[in-house]
């Protein structure tokens, strides 16, 4: 390691800060280095990645920090390092690029570009002697052809900036049953009926792909893929993947089996399993998946929680350089905790002494057998075994807390909390609990009071009490979505009134004139070689979809027919693709849904609106919207007053006659699809 430091040590990104001892005289992104570029007519090296990436950090120690690779990198090139969660602008150009040139992406993402910042060669993870090869190699072709590079570069920058052209659909959007039968169908062949998720590893959680299943499965009365999303979730619950001890949730598993995890912990993976495995419980009471909230919201404040209420953005895989050393036990260590209760919970958390995985004599803890059944072959009532398990995972997590801890990275993204935001108040309002709602609203009070920018608008980070950088459309998509939720939570218009100023806001500024879609970077921006739109569904809903989302409800709620009307542009101008790759475009296809189904706008008006609420808390309706207020000027509400409380159910700019019970309301909605489908 290179005692001096490099600029990264001004850096806020624990991801930049981990190399800033690298002998490579890295640079930021920034005027600085682009600029040098420019002035030396120097190749750009752009190295992309983020703090918990085990590949990142493997390729670090084997190339970044030896002084050899280092003089290559320097005499050739200006280096720059980029958190591409500080900066997903810059990484979704770049991975384009090398999507392009190689048929696959992932991180470390190393792109080599001309002055102009044009890419012109990149790939992903290089060994040490193969990177030195490449670097060799383009620095000489740039030095002796420079007209090769210039080729390669027009070629590049012109699939990035049309990869994503999407065509307004003219006349009247209506969409059919048939429409969504396509979609599922092919998609339900590639099912893994036996240990959930697809049939292919690695196997990720891809938690709004599930969400669309379990709402196909109640509004289509369909029983696959109703089966489909409860295995997966049970399974994911019993495996690897999930923290037995501490609770949350790997970022994937590398096998079939959800048993053995790339030991990483996301926040955004986690923060929308909130909302998954809640609506799941809403659904089907299955009491394992209310353990897995309440488990994975206490990792969330015990481990993940600043002072100022906003949540971390991931754990490391790694610790004392070696990948999972924080999670797994040997047998001696497990039954040196457990003590007298260590035998009976040997093959419950399947652990043995030849171990359980590749690391020989280790063991990733799982469940293999469902409680009910372990108790009857231990000769245990179910109620005996479950004190036993709680209290041995007591144990085991205070053990764990001496052991050296996974680094850290102790940035906040607005985004990532404003999902998270999300999955505290859907928490909050299935299972009643004061304290979720608590915790989440504390967070977008900080948001809304601290990192709002002079013009309206957000920041999308923050970190030792400084924000640099001005928010993505992500960052706005994910926050209004999260105010939203917490409005129909405790019905403070406050809320409400956010969300639209900032609707306004991304309006303005994400506009594609074009186009229906919004592009992912501000018109007050940086300028890129390309500005892009975010369209695809991945493991993160796309900012797209999601505003397409946000516009039908506020449009819904503020009876605003311009904003429904763009909703629905969005959604028709990317249904073409949605059939061919329904798992890439799920958030889209809950769009779809909605607007095949409507949305129930259940509004409650009375004193008793909020116990009313709670009641249909316990009940799955998974296309609503509620309104609630007794002296609201919400056009749905405006005008409805009165002590006794009524519940107005309405869908398609129709209204029912109120009704006092929830089973009464309950009814009306049920014949209203009847009388409709």
């Amino acid at each position: 390691m290179n005692s001096k430091p490099n600029r990264l040590i001004e850096a806020s990104s624990p991801y930049l800060l981990q190399h800033a001892h690298n002998p490579v005289n890295w640079f930021e992104w920034g005027t600085e280095a682009l600029q040098k570029a420019k002035d030396e007519n120097k190749l750009i090296l752009v190295s992309i990645g983020y703090s918990a990436c085990h590949w990142c950090h493997v390729m670090e120690r084997e190339s970044f920090e030896l002084q050899e690779v280092a003089e290559v990198m320097n005499a050739h090139f200006v280096c720059i390092k980029v958190d591409r969660e500080e900066r997903p602008d810059i990484d979704q150009i770049y991975m384009m690029a090398i999507q392009l040139m190689t048929g696959s992406g992932g991180w470390p993402l190393n792109c080599i570009c001309l002055p102009d910042q044009r890419p012109i060669y990149g790939g992903t993870y290089f060994r040490k002697d193969d990177w030195i090869n490449v670097l060799l190699s383009v620095s000489k072709l740039w030095s002796q052809e420079p007209e090769k590079a210039f080729q390669y570069a027009n070629r590049l920058t012109d699939g990035i900036q049309n990869s994503e052209i999407i065509i307004p659909i003219e006349g009247p959007n209506v969409f059919v049953k048939a429409d969504l039968l396509e979609i599922i169908e092919p998609w339900k062949r590639h099912f893994d009926m036996l240990d959930g998720g697809y049939n292919k590893a690695p196997k990720f959680p891809l938690p709004n792909n599930w969400q669309f299943m379990l709402r196909y499965s109640r509004l289509m009365e369909d029983d696959a893929t109703h089966v489909s999303v409860m295995i997966t979730l049970e399974k994911m619950a019993m495996g690897g993947i999930y923290d037995h001890v501490g609770g949350g949730f790997a970022r994937y598993s590398v096998d079939g089996q959800w048993h053995i995890p790339h030991f990483e912990k996301m926040l955004y993976d986690n923060a929308q399993l909130l909302s998954l495995y809640a609506e799941a419980y809403q659904y089907s009471r299955a009491a394992r998946f209310k353990e897995v909230v309440e488990e994975t919201v206490a990792w969330l404040e015990r481990e993940m929680l600043s002072k100022q209420g906003l949540f971390y953005s991931a754990l490391d895989a790694d610790s004392e350089g070696v990948e999972g050393k924080f999670y797994v036990w040997d047998k001696v260590e497990f039954d040196d905790v457990l003590g007298d209760d260590a035998s009976l919970l040997h093959d419950y958390f399947d652990v043995t002494d030849a171990g359980n995985w590749e690391e020989e004599e280790t063991n990733i803890l799982r469940t293999k057998y469902p409680e009910e059944e372990y108790a009857e072959v231990k000769g245990l009532t179910v109620l005996e075994l479950q004190k036993k398990i709680i209290e041995a995972k007591k144990k085991l997590l205070r053990r764990r807390t001496e052991r050296t801890r996974p680094g850290l990275d102790d940035k906040c993204l607005t985004a990532w909390n404003a999902m998270t935001i999300r999955g505290l108040v859907d928490c909050a309002q299935i299972f009643d609990n004061v304290h979720y709602y608590e915790l989440a609203a504390t967070a977008a009070n900080f948001i809304l009071s601290e990192l709002k920018t002079n013009e309206g608008g957000i920041y999308r980070n923050f970190k030792n009490n400084k924000k640099s950088i001005p928010g993505f459309l992500d960052d706005y998509a994910f926050l209004i979505d999260a105010l939203l939720g917490l409005y129909e939570t405790d019905f403070d218009e406050r809320w409400l009134n956010e969300a639209k100023k900032l609707t306004a806001y991304v309006l303005r500024n994400f506009e594609d004139v074009g186009s229906p879609m919004l592009y992912y970077t501000s018109v007050e921006g940086e300028t890129l070689i390309a500005r892009k739109h975010e369209l695809m569904d991945n493991v993160i809903p796309a900012s797209n979809s999601v505003m397409a989302q946000n516009l039908q409800k506020l449009g819904l709620v503020f009876d605003l027919p311009e904003f429904s009307d763009r909703a629905t542009s969005m959604l028709a101008s990317v249904h073409p693709q949605i059939k061919s790759y329904g798992s890439a475009y799920s958030n889209w296809a809950i769009q779809l849904l909605y607007e095949f189904f409507g949305i129930n706008e259940i509004a409650i008006i009375g004193e008793n609106a909020k116990e009313m609420k709670r009641e249909f808390n316990q009940r799955y309706i998974p296309n609503k919207l509620f309104l609630a207020g007794t002296n609201s000027e919400l056009p749905l509400l405006k005008n409805k007053r009165g002590f006794e409380t009524k519940i107005y159910i309405c869908r398609n700019k129709a209204c029912q006659l109120p009704v006092t019970t929830v089973d009464e309301a309950l009814l009306l909605i049920t014949k209203q699809y009847n009388n409709e489908y």
